[in-house]
């Protein structure tokens, strides 16, 4: 990776970009404030998701990216031409520039984010499909004619792929991630305790004490919130049965996902599958017990990647050694741009 290419993972929650000889650069939430009087924007990342709901009316502070899709085309271009001249001010070469992108997004909204880094003054642009990035960040040669399974669980998707020989023979996506759990431990505790609790304490529970496989009712936190009747400062101690109630539907629906891949995966590949077994990537991977249940449900080895978070972002940044090797994981822009 020379020291002007830049790697961009444009996920639902977090956008991260590495630069060649530095790494990871940027990791901070796909968020971008703009100030419709100026129509200029304001903020990206962290400053921009500082500014959630605490704003006037003539500054909206959006996360142009929901579900794995781009639902805001104008914010997503301007989010990523920010992030590029943040990274890439001091450079006087033009960059080049691999993106990648949420694997449900159009052939309209992958032009708008190409555009955007042209525009940002990138000399030649990729993209990469987002499992083929997670598995060479998990370390896995693709280049052979050999079945991998990856399961990619990010803020707003989760991504089940078959790959071999650079490409990807099975795939599928799911609106049940890192963003759905989190709702659904909200919804338990104001069903449960009649408390209503937010965002960020619902992902702290599910984080530090969430259980999908066998909870014991050991591990314990305390959240707090608004009790739904009384309308009062008020708090409560859950366990990790309480998070295995709010969460192992879900959990199940990505172990259905995975296991209707398999179904229409070619069965030499499947075997391939039970012999190098299923990685997990992304922030979801780190649920507590989902390794295990899907190992259980599908009967086929599951190993959660090292440092899962940053996995398609390492993808990225290797992707670059291979962009004349990878042609079905990639698109030139050169090519994209005439289709």
């Amino acid at each position: 990776m020379s020291s002007v290419d830049i790697g961009i993972d444009l996920g639902t929650a977090n956008t991260i970009i590495t630069v060649g000889g530095k790494g990871i650069v940027v990791n901070e939430p796909s968020v971008v404030a703009y100030d419709k009087k100026k129509k200029q924007v304001m903020a990206v990342g962290k400053e921009a998701y500082k500014m959630i709901g605490r704003t006037p009316e003539y500054i909206v502070a959006v996360k142009p990216l929901k579900d794995g899709v781009i639902s805001d085309n104008d914010m997503t271009e301007a989010m990523v031409k920010e992030f590029i001249h943040k990274v890439s001010g001091s450079m006087l070469v033009k960059p080049q520039i691999i993106l990648c992108v949420p694997s449900s997004v159009t052939d309209v909204e992958n032009r708008a984010v190409v555009e955007a880094a042209l525009s940002a003054g990138a000399r030649k642009v990729y993209l990469i499909e987002e499992p083929i990035a997670a598995l060479i960040g998990a370390g896995v040669d693709i280049t052979k004619p050999n079945g991998t399974m990856v399961v990619d669980i990010g803020g707003g998707t989760a991504d089940v792929a078959v790959v071999s020989f650079n490409g990807i023979v099975k795939s599928n996506s799911l609106k049940m991630a890192g963003n759905k759990f989190d709702q659904s431990v909200i919804k338990m505790v104001s069903q449960k305790y009649k408390i209503l609790i937010g965002e960020k304490t619902a992902e702290d529970a599910k984080i530090r004490i969430a259980n999908v496989f066998n909870p014991t009712g050991e591990n314990k936190i305390t959240v707090k919130g608004r009790h739904l009747i009384k309308g009062l400062p008020e708090s409560v101690e859950i366990n990790d049965c309480d998070m295995y109630e709010a969460l192992h539907e879900s959990a199940m629906e990505i172990v259905q996902q995975v296991k209707e891949v398999l179904e229409v995966t070619p069965p030499e590949l499947v075997g391939d599958i039970h012999t190098n077994g299923i990685y997990l990537t992304g922030g979801g991977a780190l649920l507590g017990g989902l390794a295990e249940l899907i190992e259980s449900e599908v009967g086929a080895p599951c190993r959660v990647a090292d440092n899962p978070i940053e996995c398609v972002a390492r993808g990225v940044s290797l992707a670059f050694k291979h962009c004349d090797e990878l042609l079905d994981g990639f698109e030139k822009i050169s090519l994209y741009r005439y289709k």
